[in-house]
């Protein structure tokens, strides 16, 4: 038994925040149903690579779930829609603000009909403020938020974080504020709405920055891997690549300096002997590991590290990532086949639950793959479905395929 069995989720969202949310819900045991638009569904849909038709970076945050394809434009889609939203947990959109109103199936029309129902609402900047109406993607979110200003090397042009870490961010949020609400939900009935943005989701994540700037007035800056409180902290040149090294405190430092790079020296160098001299001197420290670094390669230097017992790593490419044999004996690539594509690999569930049953459930839907199916859930006669399917009210993009 998953914790979400028989939590029903009608997903309106599209590219990754609100796709993230409910990818991780419908894995702790959600039944999502992905509501898209005939024809084209979600945008990403349209991303490549794609192997026989079908978008390989669509199915990532789309799996475990099942599709519905309905025109929310017609009336006839919008009445299926309100049925469906009858029984339903959960509604969670990612429209810009205003647009779930003006197609009728907005958090107080819905609960309306639906009083315990949850609506999570996921946009750029919220469904307050001045900047309420301004669509936001996750570049943005990160210009906003203050990121790329502190993303990439000194002196640099501003960059963004190497993954779309606005959109996860909030799509995180809205995991943990829905569960939250459902627990409340569970104790008084009552339904909930929430409301997500990007840009608050970011700045949430902002922790020892924020800290630093209200006790101090200090901007981040860009500091490319160092960190902005303690050195050594970064990434080192080596014969062949770069390795990670965190002496981060005086304990570290030592066993840096005597056991790895073996340079007692500098523990009475006035430059590095104390945290404050090494942060002042941070150039300098750098230029002065990388001349010993520079003469191993990252793999020896991780042995070195390990025997003294001071945190190091490799810096690696994606594909040397996925292949680390850490990261295969920790079950974090996961097999689906889907019903197009064929065999498809996919990132598991990171979290590891003691008796939670926690993982990927199957493939991403094809568009419209449930349409007939959770249409006659929601009490549509098969006449009914046949006539808004003629008609491309509800759509299935391989009714062949499909069983009636």
């Amino acid at each position: 038994m998953k914790p979400l069995d028989g939590f029903r989720v009608l997903d309106l969202t599209r590219f990754l925040s609100g796709p993230y949310c409910t990818m991780v819900l419908a894995e702790l045991g959600a039944d999502v149903i992905k509501v898209e638009q005939p024809g084209s569904g979600d945008d990403s849909r349209r991303l490549a690579p794609k192997v026989n038709g079908e978008s390989y970076p669509f199915g990532m945050p789309n799996r475990s779930k099942r599709s519905v394809s309905l025109d929310l434009k017609d009336p006839r889609g919008t009445s299926a829609f309100l049925r469906m939203a009858e029984q339903a947990d959960l509604v969670i959109e990612n429209f810009r603000p205003g647009v779930v109103r003006r197609l009728g199936i907005d958090h107080d029309t819905l609960s309306a009909a639906n009083p315990a129902l949850l609506y999570c609402s996921i946009s750029g900047y919220g469904q307050t403020g001045p900047y309420r109406d301004r669509p936001g993607f996750d570049i943005m979110a990160q210009g906003s938020a203050g990121f790329m200003r502190m993303t990439g090397h000194p002196g640099g042009r501003p960059a963004k974080v190497g993954i779309a870490i606005n959109d996860i961010a909030a799509g995180a949020t809205a995991i943990y504020s829905i569960l939250a609400a459902e627990l409340a939900r569970r104790t008084t009935g009552e339904g909930q709405y929430i409301d997500i943005s990007l840009v608050d989701a970011g700045l949430a994540w902002t922790v020892w920055e924020s800290g630093a700037y209200f006790g101090n007035g200090e901007l981040p800056a860009a500091t490319g891997t160092r960190h902005r409180r303690s050195t050594p902290y970064q990434a080192y040149r080596t014969a062949d690549g770069y390795v990670t090294i965190g002496a981060n405190n005086d304990r570290l430092w030592r066993r840096l300096v005597l056991d790895a790079l073996h340079r007692p020296e500098w523990l009475d160098d006035p430059r590095f002997a104390t945290l404050p001299a090494r942060m002042e001197h941070i150039d300098a420290l750098q230029d002065a590991i990388e001349e010993v670094t520079a003469d191993r390669t990252t793999a020896e230097w991780i042995e070195a590290l390990d025997k003294a017992g001071v945190p190091g790593g490799p810096v690696l490419r994606y594909d040397e990532a996925l292949a680390d044999p850490h990261v295969v004996a920790r079950g974090m690539i996961a097999e689906v086949d889907h019903p197009i594509i064929g065999p498809m690999r996919t990132i598991a569930p990171p979290a590891k639950f003691s008796s939670v049953d926690f993982a990927v459930r199957g493939p991403a839907p094809w568009l419209g793959q449930h349409t007939r199916r959770v249409l006659a859930e929601a009490g549509l006669g098969e006449a009914e479905v046949d006539a808004l399917c003629a008609d491309g009210v509800a759509y299935d993009a391989h009714p062949e395929r499909t069983e009636r």
